[in-house]
């Protein structure tokens, strides 16, 4: 929620805090506010897309600090939009600042916006570290405050409602959390920070009734709170005079009201005189909202996530507290949720019908980036919403017709006719406006008769084949390719034909290039590389074509506009492989993109530098990227995708391209239905067709 202005004038006031030295302790920490602070304060790309293997290893020593100060940390994820929709009107506004943010920094100016994939690296890294973690149905700070309350131990958050919770064991500000400054110097190491305790802070207003703070909170202003009732409470409320402190931080505003509240002896004798200054024919609504307000502040005694964290089980009060459209879902839907594996865009479909679209850095004038993974999306909306349509129709589409089953092309017409029925809201970036869109959700065409009730007991093949269909993207073409790389891979090639414009030849190769440098950064950090030496001078090499961070100047908006299409397709590509319970494995998101290196990557491929040159110190590179170039160019292959809209918009080629210029695409080149040979490839075309040729998306019996 946040309380306007209280974080400032609180951090301003070293008296409401005691130091502390953490060790020896648990440590719930809002995972949210951490990757955010953490992302923005240590100087990480924002302008090119982010940097996620700089960001991972951030992460990496984190809680290595904890650790070694015997810090047990568990963390807690917020998850989709509040059901009461309280909170819509701030999120809009947020979501629009945003789009002005990314706009600024794409111009080289001032901005703040997080990257796209950042919350899924976050997740991933403290997964693979061990760490406790447990992502919430909504918005988490109540369940944490909750959490910690049981467990008397502190928060770590960066939340101003923080100061208005009641916690023994106190908040800590990330403000002055210095764990990048461990003391090794006493006989137990421990973490320099600062403890807020309301009852310390209370004191320093006439020791005031602590009951009374959330009170505060509501009328001094927070996310749910309406800005025209804070502003005609205190435009009409005279507030004593407020001692100017020499050293403090003052806000006559808040100082002023939390003496004057400090004169009632409890909460209902105060609320009884704001209702009365703020007076009014609305008298009793005002009452609903602010009573309504105040019990966000009020913790349960039994925290539902102490449960989850011991053994992942769901409790029966727990469920009960569930918005309506969740309490109907399936109890692995809801286990994945919270063990933080399903994405909270799929909260907001089911709850909301609604998601809210991130923005990106990119060309503003040109059409929002998130318009080329659109086809993913319709399906990850038809999957949550279309689940029960179909269940009338027991028998389609499986192998033969059945009796009273449904033709498979019949089927087809019948699920898109109902997908007509169920829209969700986009709210996404037009020019420089943030607009609401309608799209309609869209049934699996390779398997429409799925449901997410059952959805964790269909045969991973069959999830794989609705998957990989929905990327456009055949199974067969994969197999020399390791298989956390498979949806990293046909995600690149759907990015290659849903983005418009295309992305050029330069950008493919950089893209690709990218995935290899990620993959020999992963083997030598995991398992240590056989042939460090070859492998560190590629690295190096690519590490040198980095773009500085920090420079002032705008950033190349093509590249720029195509690679958030990618981060889009990208980010949608999980989001379906999550929904789907992992059909493919997880990708290792930390090595997968840096704005900073493809960037630099696609400029000197631009001015003609040879991919193949980069990689050329070391085989078991150069042998990768011709892999992963090769299964790209055997996707073009299938008959399926040239007799569809596509033609290949690069040369077919047994290894990487050797064309330059932007595209890199050959005049004439191949008609629809068939192979031609093309200048500089003819061989390798050929051989290429014999290999890709006779794969069919559908089984002869589904044909039938």
């Amino acid at each position: 929620m946040g309380v306007y202005g209280l974080t400032s004038y609180v951090e301003g006031n070293r008296q409401f805090f005691t130091e502390l030295k953490l060790r020896n302790t648990h440590l719930v920490i809002d995972g949210c506010s951490l990757y955010f602070r953490l992302y923005f304060t240590t100087g990480l790309d924002q302008k090119r897309g982010g940097d996620y293997d700089a960001f991972a290893n951030l992460v990496r020593r984190f809680f290595a600090a904890l650790f070694s100060c015997n810090v047990s940390p568990y963390v807690v994820l917020d998850g989709g939009m509040d059901e009461t929709d309280k909170k819509f009107k701030t999120l809009r506004e947020r979501a629009q600042s945003k789009i002005h943010d990314a706009h600024n920094l794409s111009r080289g100016s001032h901005g703040s916006v997080l990257p796209l994939l950042t919350r899924e690296v976050f997740r991933q890294v403290i997964c693979e570290l061990g760490v406790p973690l447990v992502q919430c149905i909504s918005e988490a700070d109540s369940e944490i405050a909750s959490l910690a309350h049981q467990w008397r131990c502190p928060v770590l958050t960066n939340d101003s409602d923080f100061y208005i919770f009641d916690l023994c064991g106190g908040y800590l500000p990330m403000t002055f959390f210095e764990w990048e400054n461990v003391c090794n110097k006493a006989s137990e190491p421990y973490i320099p920070a600062r403890r807020f305790t309301i009852n310390r802070f209370c004191s320093h207003f006439n020791h005031m009734n602590k009951q009374l703070l959330p009170l505060f909170a509501v009328i001094a202003g927070n996310d749910y709170t309406h800005a025209k009732t804070t502003e005609m409470f205190f435009s009409r409320v005279e507030l004593p005079t407020v001692p100017r402190r020499r050293g403090s931080q003052s806000n006559a505003r808040i100082e002023g009201f939390l003496l004057w509240l400090s004169v009632f002896a409890n909460p209902v004798s105060a609320l009884e005189e704001v209702l009365e200054i703020l007076g009014g024919k609305q008298k009793g609504n005002l009452r609903k909202q602010i009573t309504a307000g105040i019990q966000d502040y009020q913790l349960p005694s039994i925290s539902g996530l102490a449960q989850f964290f011991a053994n992942h089980q769901l409790q029966t009060y727990e469920l009960q507290k569930l918005p309506a459209a969740l309490m109907s879902q399936p109890e692995w839907f809801l286990k994945q949720t919270m063990s933080g594996r399903m994405p909270p865009l799929a909260l907001d479909i089911l709850v909301h019908k609604r998601a809210i679209l991130i923005a990106q850095v990119e060309n503003s004038r040109l059409p929002s980036s998130h318009e080329a993974s659109l086809k993913i999306r319709k399906t990850i909306y038809g999957l949550l919403l279309l689940r029960n349509v179909m269940q009338g129709n027991a028998g389609c589409g499986q192998r033969g017709r059945g009796r009273g089953g449904m033709k498979k092309a019949a089927l087809t017409d019948y699920s898109q006719s109902l997908s007509a029925l169920y829209v969700v809201e986009e709210y996404d970036r037009l020019e420089l406006s943030l607009r609401k869109t309608t799209v309609e959700a869209q049934l699996p065409l390779q398997l429409p008769q799925l449901s997410l009730n059952t959805l964790e007991q269909v045969a991973i093949s069959v999830r794989r084949r609705v998957l990989l269909g929905t990327l456009g993207v055949m199974e067969q073409v994969l197999q020399h390719v390791e298989p956390h790389l498979h949806l990293p891979l046909c995600v690149t090639y759907f990015w290659v034909h849903s983005s418009k414009p295309k992305p050029s030849h330069s950008l493919l190769q950089c893209m690709l290039l990218g995935l290899v440098y990620g993959e020999l950064c992963r083997n030598r950090s995991k398992f240590g590389d056989p042939i460090h030496a070859a492998v560190a001078v590629v690295c190096q090499r690519l590490d040198q074509l980095r773009m500085n961070p920090n420079q002032r100047s705008g950033v190349d908006l093509g590249v720029a506009y195509s690679l958030s299409q990618w981060q889009s397709c990208m980010w949608a590509g999980i989001c379906l492989n999550q929904l789907m319970c992992f059909p493919v494995p997880e990708p290792h998101c930390a090595w997968l993109f840096s704005g900073t290196l493809l960037h630099g990557l696609e400029a000197v491929l631009r001015r003609g530098q040879q991919a193949e040159s980069l990689l050329a110190a070391a085989p078991v590179a150069l042998q990768l990227y011709s892999t992963l170039f090769g299964v790209i160019q055997g996707f073009e292959f299938h008959p399926h995708h040239q007799s569809a809209q596509h033609t290949a918009p690069y040369p077919a080629t047994a290894g990487p391209s050797r064309q330059r210029g932007r595209g890199g695409r050959q005049r004439g080149a191949g008609g629809r239905g068939r192979h031609s040979r093309r200048r500089g490839g003819g061989a390798a075309a050929a051989d290429l067709n014999n290999r890709f040729g006779m794969l069919t998306c559908e089984d002869e019996s589904d044909e039938e």
